[in-house]
């Protein structure tokens, strides 16, 4: 029995290593290699895009941000703008102008408050650390899993 096997083993093994056979595994891995590296090509090209598409995205932001910029340069170097700002920073004022200067308890006076939102009494407001506290302790909860509604 162990014959029979052997020898059908034989057979077989010379229809493998035939010459024919093996220019056909040749040709075979040849195309596979060759496959393989295409796509291999076609996957860079992919990323190759998506990475143009973002840079470009970016250099259109960068466009926008840049014309903004130079839109406010604009601005700043109007006289309507240096106007505004010797009126609010340096208390100037047009020619024929009078400047007066008011305490600010005597000018409160006058605003009307109907045209603000109603404030907060200032004993009620939190201190800057406190709102920072409940922010921290907000956080704390959240990512411990509590529920902020118990």
């Amino acid at each position: 029995m162990f014959s029979k096997i052997q020898n059908l083993l034989a057979g077989q093994s010379s229809r493998f290593t035939d010459v024919r056979n093996i220019g056909l595994y040749v040709f075979a891995i040849v195309v596979l290699a060759i496959s393989w590296s295409a796509v291999k090509t076609i996957q860079r090209n992919y990323e190759l895009q998506n990475e143009i598409a973002t840079l470009q995205q970016e250099n259109e932001i960068l466009k926008l941000y840049n014309e903004n910029t130079a839109l406010q340069n604009q601005y700043l170097e109007t006289d309507q703008y240096l106007e505004l700002a010797a009126r609010q920073n340096l208390g100037l004022a047009a020619p024929g102008e009078k400047v007066l200067l008011a305490p600010s308890t005597v000018a409160e006076k006058y605003i009307d408050k109907s045209l603000f939102p109603v404030a907060e009494d200032s004993s009620a407001k939190p201190e800057d650390g406190d709102g920072y506290r409940r922010n921290l302790q907000a956080w704390y909860d959240f990512l411990l899993g509590r529920n902020l509604a118990d």
